[in-house]
C-alpha cells in the first residue's frame, strides 16, 4: 500500500491504495464517483473513460502510480448540475438507452468537441471509438454535430 495524490473534478484527494490498482477502482470504490463504469478492463469499450491531464482516457489501465499528481474529471465533474450542453442534449435527443456506456460517451464526446469544434462524421468516429452494445451511434453523432453547432 502506498498513498497518492491526485485532482478529481477539482478536488485534491489522497488514497492509500496498493500501487497497481487501476484509477478507474479509486475513482469507485475509494472516492464513490460511481458515474464511471467497468465495461471490459482491457481500454476497448470506453464505458471507464475519464478525462485525464485534460485528455479523454480510459481509466480501467491507468494504475493509481501512474496517476500520481494528475488531474482527473469524470462525469460527475463535467457538470455539477447536469448542464452541460452535451448533457442536454443527450437528454432532449434520447441518447442513450440502457445508458451504461453513456457517460464514457459523454466524456469522449466533450473531449472531441474540445479539441475538434467542428467535427466531421469521421472525426466523431475517431475520436468517439466507445462500444455501445445498444447501437446507439446515430444518435451520438447527431448529438455532437448539434452541440457543435451551438457553439
Amino acid at each position: 500500500m502506498a498513498v497518492f495524490n491526485l485532482t478529481v473534478n477539482g478536488q485534491r484527494h489522497s488514497v492509500d491504495v496498493d500501487p497497481a490498482t487501476p484509477l478507474l477502482w479509486v475513482l469507485r470504490d475509494h472516492l464513490g464517483l460511481t458515474g464511471t463504469k467497468f465495461g471490459c478492463g482491457i481500454a476497448q469499450c470506453g464505458a471507464c473513460t475519464v478525462h485525464f491531464n485534460g485528455s479523454a482516457t480510459r481509466s480501467c489501465v491507468i494504475p493509481i502510480q501512474a496517476a500520481a499528481d494528475a488531474e482527473v474529471l469524470t462525469i460527475e465533474g463535467l457538470s455539477e448540475s447536469g448542464d452541460h450542453v452535451l448533457q442536454q442534449l443527450w437528454v432532449e435527443m434520447n441518447v442513450p438507452q440502457c445508458g451504461y456506456c453513456q457517460s464514457g460517451m459523454l466524456m469522449a464526446a466533450a473531449d472531441l468537441l474540445k479539441k475538434t469544434p467542428k467535427p466531421t462524421d469521421a472525426d466523431i468516429d475517431a475520436g468517439v471509438s466507445n462500444i455501445c452494445r445498444c447501437g446507439t451511434y446515430p444518435r451520438v453523432r447527431a448529438a455532437i454535430h448539434r452541440a457543435a453547432n451551438n457553439a
